[in-house]
Parts: C-alpha cells; sequence; structure tokens
C-alpha cells in the first residue's frame, strides 16, 4: 500500500507538471483527490489494516494529500498569472498611434432659437419666468379668459389629468402667475416652455412644442409698442432688412388681436414656394391684453394696459434653419442634428 501511494503521488505530481490550463488542472485534482479517486479508495480502505499498520500509513496519506494540494495550489497561480499577462498582451495599446478623434455635440436647434431669442429680450429689459407644465385648470383657461364651456377647452384639444389639472396648452398660464404675484406693479416677461395639445403629429403639427410668450403691462403701453418689440425680433431671427405686417385675428385673452407676418427671407418678398407666392409668412400671434384678464389678476384696466404675444420655437427654427418636418426636432437623429454643426457662431 505505500509503494502504492507514492507510485499515485508520482502520476499525480507528472500531471499537474503537465497541465497548461485551470481546466486541465482541475481534472488532476477530482482524478486524484476527489471522492472517487484512488487517494480516497486508500483511506476507505485503513480499516482492513492491522492496528499497528494503521496510524503510519495514515499519516503516509495525508502526507500524500497535502504534496498534491501544495502543487495544485502553485500551478494554479502559475497559470492564472500566465491568463493575465496573456490578456494583457493581447489588449496592450499602441499608445505611439494617433488617437481617434472625439467630436464635440453641438447645441440642438430649438436651444439656439430659445437662447437667442431669450438673449434678445433680456437686452430689452425682460424678465426670464418659468412655470409648471402640469397645470390648473384655472390658469390655463379661466384667468385668460377663457370661461368653463368655451370650444378651445373641449377635451379633445387638452391631455387633462384630471377635471381641474392638465398639461398646459400654452405659456399663458406663466403670464397670470406672474400677474398674480406682481399684484399690479409693471410686468415686462418672457415665458419659454414646452406645451402639450392633442393633434396628430405630421410635418407641421406636433403634440407637444416648445412655446415663447410675452407680456407687457405698465402705463401707456400701445400697439405701436407691440409692432416695435416684434419688428426686433423679426430682424434678430430673420435679418436686418425684414419687414412685419399685422392682420387682424381674435384671441380670448388679447384685444384687439393680430397675427404676425414677416417678409419672405428666400424671396424677399417677391413670392416663392417657400412663402406660398404671398412674399409674407405667418410667424406668430399677438394683441393688446384683455381689460378682463387685467382685471381678473388685480390691475386697474382703466389706468394700465399691455401687450402679449406668442411664438412657436419649432416655427421660427424651421423658418431659420429651413427645416421641412416638425418630427426632426425630436427624433434625435444624428445625421439630421450633424447637418447643424457648423452652423452656430
Amino acid at each position: 500500500m505505500e509503494q502504492q501511494l507514492k507510485q499515485l503521488e508520482q502520476e499525480a505530481l507528472a500531471k499537474i507538471a503537465d497541465a497548461t490550463d485551470l481546466k486541465a488542472l482541475n481534472d488532476v485534482r477530482v482524478a486524484y483527490l476527489g471522492k472517487k479517486g484512488p487517494i480516497t479508495d486508500l483511506l476507505k480502505g485503513m480499516g482492513k489494516l492491522s492496528a499497528e499498520e494503521r496510524p503510519k500509513m495514515g499519516a503516509l496519506v495525508n502526507t500524500v494529500r497535502e504534496n498534491v494540494t501544495a502543487e495544485l495550489e502553485k500551478k494554479v497561480a502559475v497559470l492564472e498569472e500566465a491568463a493575465i499577462l496573456a490578456q494583457l498582451e493581447s489588449e496592450s495599446i499602441d499608445v505611439t498611434l494617433p488617437g481617434a478623434k472625439v467630436r464635440a455635440g453641438n447645441r440642438h436647434l430649438l436651444t439656439r432659437v430659445i437662447e437667442e431669442i431669450e438673449d434678445l429680450f433680456l437686452g430689452m429689459g425682460y424678465e426670464i419666468v418659468e412655470g409648471p407644465e402640469a397645470e390648473k385648470d384655472y390658469y390655463n383657461f379661466e384667468a385668460m379668459n377663457l370661461p368653463k364651456g368655451h370650444p378651445a377647452r373641449d377635451m379633445q384639444d387638452s391631455f387633462y389629468i384630471s377635471e381641474e389639472t392638465l398639461l398646459r396648452t400654452h405659456t399663458s398660464p406663466v403670464q397670470a402667475r406672474t400677474m398674480e404675484a406682481k399684484k399690479g406693479e409693471p410686468i415686462r416677461v418672457i415665458c419659454p416652455g414646452k406645451v402639450f395639445r392633442r393633434d396628430t403629429d405630421d410635418a407641421t403639427h406636433s403634440h407637444q412644442f416648445m412655446q415663447i410668450e410675452g407680456l407687457v403691462i405698465g402705463e401707456n403701453i400701445r400697439m405701436s409698442d407691440l409692432k416695435g418689440t416684434l419688428d426686433a425680433l423679426a430682424k434678430k431671427m430673420f435679418g436686418a432688412e425684414r419687414e412685419i405686417r399685422l392682420r387682424p385675428s381674435f384671441f380670448p385673452f388679447t384685444e384687439p388681436s393680430v397675427e404676425v407676418d414677416v417678409s419672405c427671407h428666400k424671396c424677399s418678398g417677391k413670392g416663392c414656394n417657400v412663402c406660398k407666392h404671398t412674399g409674407w409668412i405667418e410667424i406668430l400671434g399677438a394683441g393688446m391684453v384683455h381689460p378682463n384678464v387685467l382685471e381678473m389678476a388685480g390691475y386697474d384696466s382703466t389706468k394700465l394696459s399691455g401687450f402679449a404675444f406668442g411664438i412657436g420655437a419649432e416655427r421660427i427654427a424651421m423658418l431659420k434653419y429651413g427645416v421641412d418636418d416638425i418630427r426632426h426636432f425630436y427624433t434625435n437623429d444624428t445625421r439630421f442634428l450633424s447637418q447643424f454643426h457648423q452652423a452656430e457662431v
């Protein structure tokens, strides 16, 4: 039995030395030290030995097990280190090669347009005010002279969360909240933000879009002040040679109300496919603040007046950059966005 143990030890050590990977090494461990291995079988046969032989053979078996286990652990360490070195070698990087150029990102077209408009009005003394997108029905409609039952309040036109809460359909609620907070003091603000309407998405419509509304309230505010402000806006966004015209319109929160057109930047008013051969392009709606809106917010409409306007950021961006589909702004297609990478100055 002693001779058999020594022979098993030599065989195990030889196979450990020959193992070239961790799997082969594990096979050796199972073969010689496993529950069904020959060394374990010899231990099971110890009961057949005499009382004098049993301690001697038990010590010898343990020595053999310890020797084999120790060699296994050494070889595992060697193979693991070799594997790490091989991985490092295969994944090495030649730092002398030229690096790949990382292209810097750029601001989104809508962000540029909004910031450009904000810069203009900040320079004219306006404040930028924001408000919640989930709005109360009162601020979204009633405070804007849209009483219960008005057609514009139809459930098909708005995203209602509850009977008295909805996703705002314009940024006018920010104006209502600002007037309420100012308590009759003069106001000069613009209100940029996202708005939501139940609309079928197509090339010129979206269920959500960006809007920038402006509000001025004070003594002796006139329609001519509104026209001069919008003329400055048109020249800023489309060029110093642009002109505007005002057409009568209707909005519940302004009286009188106007639609504002700008002379076509492509044909300079001569007529082309962009302006539908009229020479003019509609860009926004505006008007003098309705007395009812002023009174509901605590202003004396006999002493103070004001004007308001609403700009669609997508509308301005589409005209300014020649975008033919509003959906391009929201699909995050890098092929579209990369076209304007160098457009910013």
